[in-house]
């Protein structure tokens, strides 16, 4: 056939066949199978990232999203999957019988109920082609005005995008067919998060784990990723504050291996666990020293030591060797997040927190290597490709610097709407999910 015959779709079918996302292979290996990637270190080899866009390019598409969620995109047999949640309002006068009976003490919700969705959307063409209803729930717990009810970033593993909503529920899905599998909202796993859900799962082997940090109950709990049971439930042993609201916390567990032995280090408030991800055994915990609640951020690892931030309170940043007997090396109080994930990058710790500040510090011994402002709040956690560091704002705003112990800043680029969601890499290109759209960027 001449070249010039060849339409759209062939060139389409020939794009698909050469790309390791490949449509119709969705047990294949994940280009980005959960939240911050392979390794959940917020690490991209590629070396071809864009470096500079905006809303009138370069852009290689603009899909609009239904409903409202900061769930970070995976991707994985040639679709970027999302949650969302679809929330309906109270009537007028169901909002008023509400109002009536509100004593104050507590936020009102003003919601009939939530629908919670999975959105796959085609990576080559940018078109949205799955949106499956996986749970609802009727009056659900009110959230934070920087959360949603779809916060949590899903998981994907053979052929499988595993879903959670915190106190809402879990959900398992069949990329292939988008059945859903199966779903978990059993009353031992339901907490009062207060803020909404935010911890995202991870999959360990056959299991789903995922923490339950309220302000009424803590523990951490792992689902057979088969049938969704629970499998183990462990609750936080150590001693925290009194004050209810001192006890919730939203991290994600992390998988690592030290002293020759696999640990799925769990931030909780006012400690740092240790478990076994096959019976939920604890392993060891440690005390931060200080008041630290209501944390977001997911440890960063490597070479033995591991970098946390202890969240509400007096956020710090700790260094933790991981021994025998695991202990704090050192601390940094200023300009520790309480969002944003850390990023450890050849030998140096970045980290900006929910105003803005970047700073960089030596990894081993906490010194200062510089301290920037960038002029945005924060949210979302960075990443780091070969010579550059992304670090997204919430106003819409991404910072690029480049890599090293001085600071330049290589570009600032915007894009419409806000930014909760941190960045997906596949084939090259950038994946970015705003309040509105998920966009893919172009390799440069």
């Amino acid at each position: 056939m001449p070249m010039n015959c060849r339409g759209p779709l062939f060139l389409l079918a020939l794009a698909l066949a050469s790309s390791p996302l490949r449509a119709g292979d969705p047990a294949s290996p994940a280009a980005w199978p959960e939240w911050r990637g392979p390794g959940a270190q917020g690490h991209s080899p590629s070396t071809r990232l864009a470096l500079t866009w905006s809303e009138t390019g370069p852009l290689t598409w603009r899909c609009p999203l239904p409903g409202r969620g900061w769930s970070s995109p995976v991707l994985a047999g040639g679709l970027a999957w999302m949650t969302t949640a679809i929330e309906t309002p109270a009537t007028p006068a169901e909002a008023a019988q509400r109002l009536q009976g509100n004593t104050g003490d507590q936020p009102l919700n003003l919601l009939t109920k939530v629908e919670l969705r999975a959105l796959g959307v085609d990576a080559a063409s940018g078109k949205l082609l799955h949106n499956v209803l996986l749970l609802e729930k009727s009056e659900p717990q009110w959230v934070h005005q920087l959360n949603s009810y779809a916060s949590p970033s899903p998981v994907y593993a053979n052929g499988r995008l595993f879903c959670h909503f915190g106190t809402l529920g879990t959900a398992c899905l069949d990329t292939a067919t988008q059945k859903v599998l199966w779903t978990n909202q059993a009353p031992e796993l339901q907490i009062m998060h207060e803020n909404g859900p935010g911890s995202s799962p991870v999959v360990v082997d056959d299991r789903v784990i995922f923490h339950l940090d309220g302000s009424d109950r803590q523990s951490i709990a792992a689902l057979d990723a088969a049938s969704g049971k629970i499998l183990w439930q462990t609750p936080r042993s150590g001693v925290m504050h009194d004050n209810p609201q001192y006890k919730k916390s939203y991290s994600t567990p992390l998988l690592v291996t030290a002293q020759g032995l696999r640990q799925l280090i769990s931030p909780g408030s006012d400690w740092l666990y240790s478990y076994d991800p096959t019976s939920g055994a604890e392993l060891w915990k440690l005390p931060y020293g200080d008041l630290g609640f209501s944390i977001t951020p997911r440890p960063v690892y490597g070479e033995g030591w591991l970098y946390l931030a202890t969240g509400y309170g007096k956020s710090r940043i700790l260094a933790v060797k991981l021994d025998a007997q695991p202990e704090i090396a050192w601390s940094i109080e200023k300009g520790a997040p309480t969002m944003p994930s850390p990023l450890l990058a050849d030998g140096l710790l970045y980290f900006v927190n929910d105003g803005g500040m970047l700073s960089c510090a030596d990894a081993r011994t906490g010194e200062e290597v510089y301290r920037e402002r960038l002029g945005e709040p924060c949210s979302a956690s960075p990443l780091a490709a070969p010579g550059r560091i992304y670090i997204p704002g919430r106003e819409g705003r991404t910072f690029v610097i480049k890599a090293g112990r001085q600071f330049e800043l290589l570009a600032t680029n915007r894009l419409a709407g806000q930014q909760f969601a941190s960045f997906a890499v596949a084939d090259d290109s950038l994946f970015i999910r705003t309040d509105q759209a998920l966009y893919r960027l172009p390799p440069q």
